[in-house]
């Protein structure tokens, strides 16, 4: 199951217990929506409640990051996993955006608010 909240040029997606095909599919389809109206977008992932992921899933991520390499300025990923965090620095293989993994949910919010200099806005 995984919660979307949408905020000026941000997506953010929150996954509980599994995360299955249909929820990646409402995934992109926000993406996809935002990207529309708005251009690239920065993107805010909190996988600290999700238990596992189906296979599908991580063949839609690939062909979806191929997709839209240039589509993402940048990438947080809150996770306590390690498995986690490898697979999203697989991702970043597909996708020209900074992305960094965090533990901590209020470094996470933070960095994604710094501007291009490296300031918080």
């Amino acid at each position: 199951m995984i919660v979307i909240e949408e905020q000026p040029k941000r997506v953010e997606v929150t996954v509980y217990a599994e995360f299955a095909l249909a929820d990646y599919q409402e995934f992109e389809n926000a993406v996809n929506y935002a990207i529309q109206f708005e251009g690239p977008v920065d993107l805010f992932f909190d996988l600290r409640e999700m238990a596992d992921f189906t296979l599908d899933v991580a063949w839609e991520d690939i062909v979806f990051a191929r997709a839209h390499a240039n589509d993402f300025r940048r990438i947080a990923v809150l996770t306590h996993s390690q498995w986690v965090a490898w697979s999203a620095w697989l991702a970043q293989i597909f996708v020209r955006a900074e992305m960094q993994i965090f533990d901590d949910e209020a470094e996470a919010r933070s960095w994604l608010a710094a501007d291009e200099t490296g300031t918080a806005e």
